[in-house]
C-alpha cells in the first residue's frame, strides 16, 4: 500500500476544537478534538472525495453511453377506413 501525502490547513477554535480542510478541497471542512482526530477525519474526507470522483466519472460515462445509444422502431403509416 502506498502512502499519499496531503497538505491541510487548520485553526484552533475558542472551544478548543480544531477545524481543518485538505488544501485540495478547501470548501470541505471537518473537525476534531485534537490533531490525531482531525487527521483521521481528514483522511476519511479524502476517501469520501475520491469515492465521489469515481462515482461521478462513472455517471458521466453512463450518460455518454445513453446519448450515443441508437434506438430503432417501425413507423406504420396508412389510410384508415372510415365506416
Amino acid at each position: 500500500m502506498s502512502i499519499t501525502e496531503l497538505a491541510y490547513t487548520y485553526t484552533k477554535q475558542p472551544s478548543g476544537w480544531l477545524v481543518g480542510y485538505l488544501n485540495l478541497y478547501p470548501e470541505q471542512k471537518t473537525q476534531g478534538k485534537d490533531l490525531a482526530e482531525l487527521e483521521m477525519m481528514l483522511a476519511d474526507l479524502y476517501a469520501i472525495m475520491q469515492d465521489s470522483k469515481t462515482i461521478l466519472a462513472e455517471l458521466e460515462e453512463l450518460e455518454k453511453q445513453e446519448k450515443a445509444r441508437e434506438y430503432k422502431g417501425i413507423l406504420k403509416i396508412g389510410a384508415e377506413v372510415l365506416t
